[in-house]
């Protein structure tokens, strides 16, 4: 009775395992082509930044430009230093006060919280420097090592 039996019922379950390997290698490649999505979409969050932050050193110096005298008898020489988001700010004070005002304030709300900026004179030659947390949604704790530093040196 055996020898009656045909090729294909001896054969039967062969294709739906090899449906099955596709189907794990298709998941495979999809769960890394979502992976390749994630980090692209953070490193474009980073790059950014880094343009907000470029935007925002020319934004400084276009205002001590602007008011040079103030700029080169040091008035808009700033320690490292971070402000409040605050989107209703109405500094007062002198040109130079209300620059530095916004500027600070405009680190804090395009960039991070966190953000810190200065700007130090030596000379005619102002470096201004702008530090965030670049740590790209991580749901941790920022550690030191994610922060991104940008320095701009000019010469009034």
């Amino acid at each position: 009775m055996r020898q009656n039996l045909k090729p294909a019922s001896i054969q039967r379950g062969a294709t739906l395992i090899e449906v099955l390997v596709a189907m794990l290698i298709l998941s495979v490649g999809l769960l890394g082509l979502a992976g390749m999505q994630m980090t692209a979409l953070q490193s474009n969050q980073s790059a950014y930044y880094r343009s907000q932050a470029t935007v925002l050193a020319y934004d400084v110096i276009d205002r001590m430009r602007a008011n040079r005298a103030d700029a080169l008898n040091g008035v808009y020489d700033i320690a490292l230093k971070n402000e409040t988001c605050n989107p209703q700010l109405a500094p007062s004070g002198t040109l130079a006060q209300r620059d530095v005002a916004e500027w600070l304030n405009s680190l804090s709300c395009l960039l991070s919280p966190d953000a810190r900026g200065s700007v130090v004179r030596n000379g005619r030659l102002f470096t201004v420097s702008i530090e965030w947390n670049d740590n790209r949604g991580r749901i941790d704790d920022a550690e030191e090592n994610d922060r991104e530093t940008f320095v701009y040196r000019t010469q009034l």
